[in-house]
């Protein structure tokens, strides 16, 4: 019997060995993206991601003057509307890194006038 449990208890740990090894080479594959290119995150951006293939974990690089801007990640509605939903997270560095969640990522500049002149970007990562 003893041989048995042994056995199982191999197999439990290549298991756990292997989805280790999964959740790894899923980040190494990873993209960093600078938003924007080399002007960064500004007006008239809400068509840079057009044409780019987004995945989860990706990364993108918000870079900005923090004195004239921000990010904030918000919902459709707030991405739609220009507004800023009520526990919404701010960015406020000018140098900041956000990770990408499977399914819809909306982000927008909430300074007044910001979004409605383009400031804000929608992502779709597969």
């Amino acid at each position: 019997m003893s041989k048995g449990r042994g056995s199982a208890a191999m197999n439990m740990v290549i298991v756990i060995s292997l989805l280790c090894l999964m959740v790894l080479a899923k980040s190494t594959n990873a993209e960093t993206y600078t938003v924007g290119g080399p002007k960064g995150w500004t007006f008239g951006i809400k068509k840079w991601p057009n044409g780019k293939s987004f995945v989860a974990g990706d990364v993108l690089d918000f870079g900005y003057n923090p004195k004239m801007h921000n990010v904030v990640l918000v919902d459709q509605t707030g991405y739609d509307k220009c507004k800023t939903p009520e526990g919404s997270k701010v960015f406020r560095t000018g140098s900041d890194q956000i990770e990408l969640v499977k399914g819809d990522n909306y982000f927008i500049c909430n300074l007044p006038g910001h979004c409605q002149s383009g400031m804000k970007i929608y992502i779709n990562a597969a």
